[in-house]
């Protein structure tokens, strides 16, 4: 009873963190939806990487780890592509035009028009596959480290599974309605502490029982590598290409994410807190990939039935009572982060893109903020009912490694957003029209490309979608041009340019040393 006791612990000092800031009813727009504009480097650093990291990382690409090694490391790493880029072209535009939402930016450059698909696009993922993905985890973590405990909630899995989807759902929903952009900061420094030591136990565990660090070479050769051949079905070497892209939505056009980055003190504060977030992603690539290949030496890679059971085999088999109590927590804060925030982000994009732009222009502060309250409880329906639906899916194949098939159900989405904010960001004068038709072609673009070559790899394809659908706004933009690279890149001053360019460097070495 003592891990329940810990769980209990942590869930109330969450609560009453979260509780301890609560908005109240005078709150303007900025300090509701981006805590006063004031964050400092560490807050944007520790939450970024808070609500990055999910139960799917810790379930899913640990299980995807154990089935095809060090390569599944590549999503994590190459991230930092994605935050340099952020980092040095697009928070700098960001900050500039002083927008709450990436969808102002994307008005500015494109049109009304283009603005509202973004807007509308966001909503759509956010509030289904993100939510409910993360709800899913989140309870299915829960169950599969913790069902003796949990079958007083009810006997039936599935049963119990989908009760703690609703309640983690709601739970969430409760401390991000009240306290807004700074309660989700608060509490995702926490739960980023806890997901962080929680991940170096299981880690150290792992190695432990496998015989120590060198045995990674010894047992496990062939998972020691970052560069799988470039027909491997699921992590060829070629989908750097397209992950590469993929990273530019995430990092640069996620409001969830880049929402720290507007709420930043100032440009400095916003691109150390990044660069220190791309440094946090190497070692989450350690904490999440190695115990999965650790467990194929220990257990052999026909050990487990389920590739997404690696993570709680290592907690169940290994760890002492009390201590997996702290590991669930670590769970919980993994799924809580990333829900939280896109929770508030969600409540952003609904109240300033649509609320205040379409329904009541003249909406005041409160009107705006309480708008957005509401679209926390209503996005709590939706992320709750797709969390169940994948609940059943992930039954009806359990074999699999789910993390990759989520990826794709994003990625139908996610290519019209990279296309609409590097036209937004890297052209002169981008066609509007054209732009809105090339982000609208990528769905169709998806399905022909999977009709007529149905072995491509997902990331590959995307790559693809993209590239074909940014030609279409480049040719219709051709009078524009590129914008010079000389003015696209800022950096707050010399010190922080040579930072990331030496992240950069190490980015490339690692993709040479374990090649």
């Amino acid at each position: 009873m003592i891990d329940l006791f810990i769980v209990c612990a942590y869930f109330t000092i969450i609560f009453l963190t979260a509780i301890s800031g609560k908005a109240g009813e005078d709150v303007t727009v900025e300090e509701y939806f981006l805590s006063s504009r004031n964050l400092r480097w560490p807050s944007i650093a520790l939450s970024s990487i808070a609500t990055n990291i999910s139960g799917y990382q810790f379930l899913g690409m640990m299980g995807s780890a154990y089935l095809y090694g060090l390569a599944q490391a590549s999503l994590e790493i190459n991230a930092v592509q994605g935050i340099l880029i952020a980092a040095f072209i697009f928070v700098p535009l960001y900050l500039k035009e002083k927008v709450i939402t990436i969808s102002q930016f994307i008005k500015k450059r494109l049109g009304s028009t283009v603005a509202l698909f973004y807007s509308l696009a966001n909503l759509a993922i956010f509030s289904t596959i993100t939510l409910g993905a993360a709800l899913f985890w989140g309870a299915y973590a829960a169950d599969l480290v913790f069902a003796d405990y949990l079958s007083i909630i009810h006997e039936d899995r599935i049963t119990r599974i989908a009760i703690l989807v609703v309640g983690l759902g709601v739970f969430s929903a409760i401390y991000t309605y009240f306290g807004g952009l700074a309660a989700v900061v608060k509490t995702d420094v926490i739960q980023f502490s806890i997901l962080l030591i929680g991940g170096f136990v299981v880690l150290f565990v792992a190695v432990y029982h496998l015989g120590g660090w060198n045995q990674l070479y010894v047992k496990t050769p062939e998972l020691m590598h970052l560069h799988l051949p470039a027909d491997h079905e699921t992590l060829p070497w070629i989908h750097m290409f397209g992950l590469f892209l993929l990273n530019i939505n995430y990092w640069c056009a996620n409001q969830t994410i880049i929402q720290r980055s507007l709420a930043a003190k100032s440009l400095r504060e916003a691109q150390i807190g990044l660069m220190v977030g791309g440094v946090m992603k190497y070692v989450m690539a350690v904490l999440i990939v190695v115990p999965g290949i650790a467990l194929v030496g220990i257990l052999g890679s026909e050990g487990l039935a389920e590739p997404d059971m690696a993570f709680p085999y290592l907690v169940t088999t290994y760890l002492p009572v009390g201590v997996k109590g702290f590991i669930l927590c670590a769970l919980f804060a993994s799924l809580m982060s990333t829900v939280d925030s896109t929770f508030n982000s969600l409540a952003t994009l609904w109240s300033i893109d649509i609320y205040k732009e379409y329904i009541n222009k003249t909406a005041t502060d409160k009107e705006i903020v309480g708008a957005g309250k509401k679209t926390i409880l209503i996005t709590l329906l939706t992320g709750v009912t797709m969390g169940l639906i994948l609940l059943y899916l992930k039954f009806e194949n359990p074999e699999a490694a789910f993390t990759h098939t989520l990826n794709e159900l994003r990625y139908y989405i996610n290519c019209g957003i990279v296309v609409l904010i590097c036209s937004a960001a890297f052209l002169i004068a981008p066609h509007h029209k054209w732009t809105l038709v090339a982000f609208v072609s990528t769905i169709p673009l998806h399905l022909i490309i999977i009709r007529f070559f149905p072995e491509m790899n997902y990331f590959v394809r995307a790559g693809w979608v993209i590239v074909i659908a940014f030609l279409v706004v480049v040719l219709s933009s051709f009078r524009g041009g590129w914008k010079p690279w000389n003015q696209l890149i800022v950096a707050n001053s010399r010190e922080i340019r040579q930072v990331g360019m030496g992240l950069l460097a190490s980015l490339i070495l690692l993709h040479i040393i374990f090649h």
